[in-house]
């Protein structure tokens, strides 16, 4: 005999909570081995994600946001000016796309 639909949402909702249990119980002791290891080595942040999010290295403007400097008439896809340019303005005069 098959479960119904009401058992079985029942099951999965039953399910999720054990699911979501475990996980925050293996999350914990990940988290805790974690600072172990960075006290036991006096690491910093910049040692464990050395792309720059830490204090040491970063320079005042990464991370920031620039404003859209052109914008694709057609798709309305906008394009800051930095980076490698997008198809849509490649070997164009960028002042008709301009902002």
């Amino acid at each position: 005999m098959t479960d119904s639909y009401k058992d079985l949402l029942k099951q999965r909702e039953d399910l999720e909570k054990r699911i979501n249990d475990a996980r925050r119980q293996e999350l914990s002791a990940a988290v805790a081995q974690v600072r172990s290891l960075v006290a036991e080595y006096g690491l910093t942040a910049q040692d464990v994600f050395p792309t720059g999010r830490g204090s040491r290295g970063a320079s005042a403007t990464s991370g920031v946001k620039v404003a859209p400097k052109y914008r694709n008439p057609e798709t309305g896809e906008t394009w800051t000016g930095r980076g490698k340019a997008p198809k849509w303005i490649q070997n164009q005069d960028r002042e008709q796309f301009a902002i």
